[in-house]
């Protein structure tokens, strides 16, 4: 869906003309998973895919370089339309054991019921008009990556 290895990030104060609805949601710290939840009487996972992969450079540089990582690519549903495409990169820790194996449970629910979870700042991409978003959470030793992009269908 998304080319990943195309995006150019940027740091979420140098991002300019994002709309103000999209803005929102790209800006919000909160659990996204909660938010959806809230917007949508019903909602779900679809989990497109999960594989081991080897990482881009720029990616790799945020997470423990030479360790074998998830890529889990899924789409949130909600009240039967894709509203969101997320991708998240999990290193395989001790501290991710949990998380490996999810199935359809979205991971946000999972770190956010965490108290020990914490999320560094945002980084912002468009990737042909759809705007996304990506930070780090840090669980024990262990730094996640996940990417989150809005789809019109969010909007309606």
């Amino acid at each position: 869906m998304i080319n990943f290895k195309q995006l150019i990030w940027a740091e979420k104060d140098q991002v300019e003309n994002i709309p103000h609805d999209v803005k929102m949601w790209l800006y919000d710290e909160q659990s996204l998973t909660k938010k959806l939840k809230t917007k949508f009487e019903l909602f779900s996972v679809n989990v497109s895919s999960q594989r081991q992969v080897v990482l881009p450079s720029d990616e790799e540089s945020f997470l423990m370089q030479g360790r074998p990582c998830l890529e889990r690519e899924v789409e949130l549903i909600g009240d039967g339309n894709a509203v969101v495409y997320a991708r998240s990169v999990i290193p395989k820790t001790v501290d991710t054991e949990g998380l490996l194996n999810i199935g359809v449970r979205p991971l946000g629910e999972m770190l956010f019921n965490s108290s020990s979870v914490t999320r560094d700042a945002f980084q912002i991409a468009n990737a042909n008009g759809t705007w996304g978003r990506r930070s780090i959470f840090t669980l024990g030793n262990t730094k996640i990556l996940v990417s989150e992009f809005f789809l019109d269908s969010l909007f309606l």
